[in-house]
């Protein structure tokens, strides 16, 4: 990234935002802006716009985080060991935009058993009636069964 760039991402994000996407930080638990909240939509990345995760996959796993148990496609996702803090866990990055989302953990539910713990600073949410505004139209489906 060009220093003209990280300028742009400073400008466009909250402190927070920035710190969480770009330097790998996690907010605080329980005080975040999704972690409680179940209304119908699509989760973006914050950076790219890209789509992450559906309203659908979404669970209360009482971490504090928004919870979901898969992305609305493998590929949207790349996963990376992360050492940090003396333990060994899979960190979760937008593909697209190489930015920090959190991490995925084998104790979700669902056939997969996976919880993609996601900090609310990497995302942002477009809810269900307003999809197509935001060019997000196709996702519909996805979230709610016809």
């Amino acid at each position: 990234m060009t220093e003209r760039q990280d300028q742009n991402l400073k400008e466009k994000l909250t402190k927070m935002q920035y710190e969480v996407t770009q330097n790998d930080a996690t907010e605080p638990p329980f005080q975040n802006e999704y972690w409680n909240h179940f209304e119908e939509g699509l989760y973006v990345d914050i950076i790219s716009g890209k789509p992450l995760f559906t309203s659908k996959e979404k669970f209360e796993s009482s971490c504090g985080w928004p919870s979901f148990t898969k992305p609305v496609d493998e590929k949207v996702v790349a996963e990376k060991v992360d050492t940090s803090h003396g333990m060994r866990r899979t960190e979760v990055r937008s593909h697209d935009a190489d930015s920090h989302l959190g991490h995925v953990f084998p104790d979700g539910p669902g056939p997969e058993g996976l919880r993609y713990c996601i900090n609310s600073a990497s995302i942002r949410f477009i809810p269900y009636d307003q999809l197509d505004e935001f060019g997000y139209g196709e996702y519909k489906n996805r979230i709610k069964d016809k």
